[in-house]
């Protein structure tokens, strides 16, 4: 025990014993939802005049289908008509899989091996009534996830077509979270922090980044997830650098600790920082430590409904150039964005930063996570996720309390 809270003094074994599976009532997402999305993109491509949109395998695929696919060098998508039934465009051999994990049924346009999938592509289009004009070429979007070689594969056959990013459909529709995306974001987020709560009881002198990072994978798997989906362990000097060192280290007491680690519940992701030292804070630290808390604190206030996301970015640097850090991006200060958009990918649109001119709007999710970096001396990154109800901005996990009772468990 460390100032009465749990900071070290537990095993492995002892600190997972203190974890169980969080997982039961996690709903995954209907069909019914799925369906709700198609309508939703359609319903905005009617209005902005786009004819038809290419999801690419993945998230997007994912978020719109519910069809869990791997994107790779063969194109495998699907094609959302603006009006009319989504259909799938994907090789012949992978017919028969990609049935298996379709949840949203659609035709399946197959391509051989010889063959060439961007004219396939054009060849529904023109199926489905989107046929080439060269007067009035009918937009076409892209997926913005798509590689390179599929959009300059599609560019070469579309002759009296519009290209363009489908990102504006996208970003849309997965920006705005719906109850059932909060409730699994949120059942994400309370697992990983219950992880956190575990792995701060485990630290010693000597132990290594390496076996914490081992500690969390296993303690992640305890509440009921698959493992870690990302673990960034920092100890001393290293915490100023806010992805990472190359090396391994091993902590001293005294030592600023950073943790930021997250999981997936039915495909959607937490993400969470914690920072403290283990030991007896120094003057220098409590001071840095409190000036991040009231960074993030100011990003959180200035979240209102309405409100520039690149707003939200400044009201943090404002709170930390009080402070005497930055101005902007200059170091010791923030180096990064304030926050991203998070759901099923950890960095989503809109993002917290300055260009970023998005208005928060019901359902929109953020990381709020204004890093102070101090190279050569630590760095402290204080990172919790809001997402915005009704009323304004709501945190999913309460910040951190202090820097000697950070999970906020002292009696």
């Amino acid at each position: 025990m460390q100032n009465g809270v749990s900071i070290g003094g537990s095993t492995f074994e002892q600190a997972l014993a203190t974890l169980s599976d969080m997982t039961a009532g996690a709903v995954p997402i209907t069909k019914a939802e799925y369906q709700k999305r198609i309508d939703k993109a359609q319903t905005f491509m009617r209005a902005q005049g786009i004819a038809a949109i290419y999801i690419n395998a993945g998230s997007n695929l994912t978020y719109f289908t519910g069809t869990k696919w791997y994107a790779s060098e063969r194109m495998v998508g699907a094609i959302l008509p603006a009006n009319g039934a989504l259909e799938y465009i994907a090789p012949a051999f992978e017919e028969s899989t990609l049935l298996d994990f379709m949840v949203i049924e659609g035709r399946v346009n197959g391509w051989h091996e010889h063959e060439n999938p961007y004219r396939l592509f054009v060849e529904v289009l023109g199926r489905m009534g989107i046929g080439a004009n060269t007067a009035r070429p009918p937009r076409v979007g892209i997926c913005e996830s798509a590689a390179f070689f599929i959009a300059d594969g599609i560019r070469a056959q579309a002759a009296g077509f519009a290209l363009e990013n489908a990102r504006s459909v996208t970003a849309f529709c997965r920006a705005r979270k719906s109850a059932a995306e909060i409730a699994l974001m949120q059942r994400a987020k309370d697992m990983t922090m219950a992880v956190h709560i575990a792995t701060a009881s485990i630290l010693r002198e000597g132990i290594t980044t390496v076996e914490v990072e081992e500690f969390i994978a296993r303690a992640h798997r305890k509440v009921g997830a698959p493992g870690s989906y990302f673990c960034i362990v920092l100890f001393g000097e290293a915490t100023a650098y806010p992805h990472g060192v190359s090396y391994v280290q091993t902590l001293k007491r005294g030592d600023m600790v950073l943790i930021d680690t997250g999981c997936k519940v039915n495909n959607y992701i937490s993400d969470i920082t914690r920072s403290y030292v283990f030991g007896e804070a120094t003057e220098r630290q409590r001071t840095v430590w409190n000036s991040e808390k009231a960074a993030q604190a100011a990003a959180f206030a200035a979240a209102q409904l309405g409100v520039p996301c690149e707003e939200v970015d400044r009201a943090a640097r404002r709170s930390l150039e009080a402070d005497g850090y930055g101005p902007g991006y200059k170091l010791p200060g923030l180096p990064h964005r304030t926050g991203h958009g998070i759901g099923l990918d950890i960095h989503e649109w809109p993002y917290l930063v300055g260009g970023d001119s998005t208005p928060l709007a019901v359902g929109m999710c953020f990381s709020n996570e204004p890093m102070i970096c101090i190279p050569g001396e630590f760095g402290i990154r204080h990172e919790d996720h809001f997402y915005m109800s009704e009323t304004g901005p709501r945190w999913f996990t309460q910040p951190a309390h202090s820097i000697d009772d950070p999970f906020g468990l002292k009696a």
